[in-house]
């Protein structure tokens, strides 16, 4: 198949629960990860290898608003790196989808889609050679190929039991650990044959949609193989990431710090030798970047691992910063800790401040001091949150626009 023929559909409906309170604004596809949205990294990885038509099956305003507002009609994203011809961005009318499985029939329908389709969640994060994916979806004439991962916990994942030629006998949505019937993953990345157009119309699928349920995991994949269609899984060992929770998040952070290529971060390193880049191209960007290099060389900061800066962040002296990311016109004042952590863009950090596998969310105001620092160890803070001086923050999350006051202690908590 020409691949640059190959439509690849989005379904992007749910309110992202596990992600709160990254998510609260803002759709889990748009949460910015190494300074940029999530979704950007899996159209970069299909577009790079032909792809060109993206449909996003968006359902509720957070979803669609932040999606067309950052992604348009795909311009923008083909003129920043360089791709001809263009991307073409597509989005699901407004027609009200009751699961994932119904948005893509919804866009098939509605975008006359007639060739092998390719589905990925907006959630996800990996590498695929999709030529050698769409050759054994053709060779095994599947009705629908799944992409499958072994993984040692299964927790939260469909499981898929299969045969030896790779024809999938079982699948269980979400098992409990101790019934999972094998460690093999659904990744959420299918491949569907054209005949599903004419399976989404059966009477047995109609109803299921009368009945408000077209989920694949639990639903349409389960009936597939119920009812002797080819359902295929094609394993893959290749880096893959489901970003659900702000545990996982911060894990997909810290190996894309490791894994992706240099050009692929936008910036210029800093240090021939260590992957410490600083984004940003324009006059200004130059002269903050190497104001950094100058203090980082003079070690006035200490940057240790792989670390991302964006563009015009300042780094006050004595700060340490260890495998971490700063998301643009971000301000970090003298002697603050930040490890393991991401810091979104336009955040202030005070002095002394102390941040640890934490996520801090956009425009969030720091207000630590050396007399009396704040500290946030395993925790998330949703957009726009005001910490005052003093305050300690452990294992839990903040939601956006919330005001935590002068010294106040937050251990293991949900603060709405």
């Amino acid at each position: 198949m020409d691949l640059s023929k190959m439509k690849v559909i989005i379904p992007i409906g749910g309110e992202g629960l596990r992600l709160r309170p990254l998510t609260i604004e803002t759709s889990k596809a748009t949460v910015r990860i190494l300074n940029r949205p999530l979704l950007e990294f899996p159209i970069l990885e299909l577009a790079r290898q032909g792809v060109k038509e993206f449909i996003f099956g968006v359902r509720g305003y957070v979803n669609y608003k932040s999606l067309f507002d950052n992604f348009k009609e795909g311009i923008g994203l083909s003129s920043r790196y360089k791709i001809k011809p263009r991307l073409h961005f597509k989005y699901q009318p407004r027609i009200d989808s009751v699961g994932n499985a119904d948005s893509v029939r919804i866009n098939m329908e509605y975008y006359d889609v007639n060739e092998t389709t390719m589905v990925i969640q907006g959630d996800n994060l990996f590498h695929i050679d999709l030529k050698k994916f769409v050759e054994y979806h053709e060779q095994k004439k599947a009705t629908m190929s799944i992409l499958l991962k072994r993984l040692d916990s299964v927790e939260g994942f469909g499981v898929a039991v299969m045969e030896e030629d790779g024809r999938i006998k079982n699948f269980v949505e979400k098992p409990r650990p101790q019934q999972a019937p094998s460690n093999l993953v659904n990744t959420g990345i299918y491949l569907l044959s054209p005949d599903v157009k004419e399976i989404f119309k059966e009477k047995e699928v109609v109803k299921m949609r009368r009945e408000g349920r077209m989920d694949f995991g639990k639903d349409f994949i389960p009936y597939l193989i119920e009812t002797g269609r080819s359902v295929y899984g094609y394993q893959t060992d290749e880096l893959w990431f489901d970003v659900g929770t702000p545990e996982r998040y911060l894990e997909a952070m810290l190996t894309l710090l490791k894994t992706v290529p240099e050009e692929g971060f936008l910036g210029k390193k800093i240090d021939d030798d260590r992957r410490i880049f600083i984004q940003g191209q324009s006059p200004d960007s130059i002269r903050r970047r190497n104001y950094i290099r100058r203090k980082y060389k003079e070690k006035e900061i200490q940057l240790e691992g792989n670390i991302l800066i964006g563009r015009h962040c300042h780094i006050g002296t004595g700060t340490y910063i260890e495998e971490s990311v700063i998301d643009n016109f971000s301000v970090i004042r003298s002697e603050a800790k930040i490890i393991r952590s991401a810091v979104m863009d336009r955040v202030y950090i005070g002095e002394g401040a102390s941040i640890e596998n934490s996520i801090i969310g956009r425009h969030c105001e720091i207000r630590s001091t050396k007399d009396n620092p704040v500290r946030i160890v395993n925790s998330a803070l949703g957009d726009d949150v005001v910490v005052e001086e003093g305050t300690v923050i452990i294992r839990s999350k903040v939601y956006p626009h919330k005001l935590i006051n002068t010294s106040s202690r937050i251990e293991d908590s949900v603060i709405v």
